[in-house]
């Protein structure tokens, strides 16, 4: 395997909240990157567009638009560059899509990975980083979670869908020696943040003087995590080669709506409008990551403060709504 300084790292997802950024980071070490991305209608393919619009100068990027459900994808991937790294960041999000549409969920989430895993093995491709979700541990109202925690009890068919790629991967790491890690996030935000995530459509609302709609009480619970501290950890997981490993990345500080709510008032200085609706479906009250094993085997912390990381995400909204 390459060094880390010269890596040839294929990103699946590039185009995505996290995909693009983390590529950004690669790319500051000096490593190639590989971009995939569909460019799907989950939300608008422009702002994907935008998000690595800058990249598509930059010599040691390359863009290759497709889907990962297509079988023989990756074997032409993996035949035209010589790939050290595969970070699979490619997936349909959303709890409550799911719920709606499952077999996309399935046939992307899933079928698509095991596409990858197929290709990687052939290819013998040497380490995987992926994306989990903190979902997958279910609906819980104790905390903090750990890796070793029972995960068999999903409330929605995006979490079903991500432990089902958590062991698959470990199949394949165990039959085919793949370097694997999986990185469960747990509430992603900040700058590039798909609208339809609750930072977004907070700031949006606040901004426009619009109406925020409130999912029960605002006693739920998030463990807001930054996305340059996500990144981070991708980087540092990339760059061991743990035999297979599931990892929590989160902020390791939950946050009741309603304090994010007035925290984002704070932040912007304008006053929220609610409407209070029901929880919703799928929707788990609490999430609470354990960073114990993040900071033992990845050297990884978070440094970034709810209040910070809401400032920096407003100050990206007002800029590119300028």
């Amino acid at each position: 395997m390459a060094t880390m300084e010269s890596k040839t790292i294929l990103v699946t997802g590039v185009a995505g909240f996290i995909g693009s950024q983390v590529t950004d980071k690669f790319l500051e070490k000096g490593n190639h990157v590989i971009g995939l991305d569909n460019f799907n209608d989950f939300y608008s393919p422009e702002l994907k567009r935008k998000n690595i619009s800058h990249l598509l100068s930059n010599s040691k990027f390359e863009l290759v638009e497709a889907d990962i459900r297509k079988p023989r994808i990756f074997d032409t991937l993996f035949r035209k560059y010589d790939v050290d790294s595969v970070v699979h960041l490619a997936a349909r999000a959303g709890v409550r899509p799911s719920l709606e549409n499952p077999q996309l969920y399935w046939d992307v989430n899933v079928m698509g990975s095991l596409n990858l895993l197929e290709s990687m093995k052939l290819n013998k491709i040497e380490q995987l980083v992926f994306a989990s979700s903190s979902s997958v541990y279910g609906n819980r109202t104790n905390g903090p979670f750990k890796e070793t925690d029972n995960t068999d009890h999903q409330i929605s068919p995006y979490g079903a869908t991500k432990k089902a790629l958590e062991v698959m991967a470990a199949t394949y790491a165990s039959l085919y020696k793949i370097h694997t890690t999986g990185l469960r996030f747990f509430t992603v935000y900040g700058p590039r943040n798909r609208p339809q995530m609750a930072c977004s459509n907070f700031i949006e609302a606040l901004e426009t003087n619009s109406t925020i709609t409130k999912y029960g009480d605002g006693s739920t619970g998030r463990d807001y995590t930054y996305i340059d501290d996500i990144c981070s950890g991708i980087v540092a997981a990339t760059d061991k080669a743990l035999k297979y490993e599931i990892i929590n990345l989160g902020n390791s500080s939950p946050v009741l709506l309603n304090e994010l709510i007035e925290t984002l008032a704070t932040v912007t200085g304008k006053k929220p409008k609610i409407n209070q609706k029901p929880i919703q479906p799928g929707d788990v009250e609490f999430t609470f990551a354990d960073i114990s094993k993040a900071k033992k085997l990845l050297g990884w912390s978070p440094n970034t403060s709810l209040k910070d990381g809401l400032t920096k995400t407003v100050k990206w909204y007002r800029d590119i709504h300028q």
